[in-house]
């Protein structure tokens, strides 16, 4: 059921992250490490939802940390990132390999 909601309506990425409109930098890290952490693939294995909260976790991340998007975001919400392109993407590959990482640090 969630999978399917997060097709038809995005979560505010505020909310996703669990953090408010004002949070810092540092603060909207943080919450996404623990986030993504808790949800990643390889820390649930066969776990659909996580899969899908992990995406959504990265995406939201992906808006907030960068100052420009966010701003964008915080005027016009979801569809001030569609643009012309069609909709805002988000390479889960390069985020994987990004991860990995940060997932050595903290895992071994």
């Amino acid at each position: 059921p969630t999978a399917q909601r997060h097709d038809m309506a995005k979560r505010d990425y505020y909310e996703v992250l669990g953090v408010t409109r004002t949070a810092t930098e540092v603060e909207i890290t943080k919450s996404y490490r623990k986030l993504a952490m808790q949800h990643h693939p390889d820390r649930n294995v066969g776990d659909a939802e996580a899969e899908v909260r992990f995406k959504e976790v990265t995406e939201a991340y992906e808006v907030l940390r960068d100052p420009q998007k966010r701003a964008v975001y915080d005027r016009h919400g979801h569809a001030g990132l569609s643009g012309a392109g069609g909709g805002q993407t988000v390479d889960v590959g390069d985020l994987f390999g990004g991860l990995g990482d940060l997932l050595g640090d903290l895992l071994g």
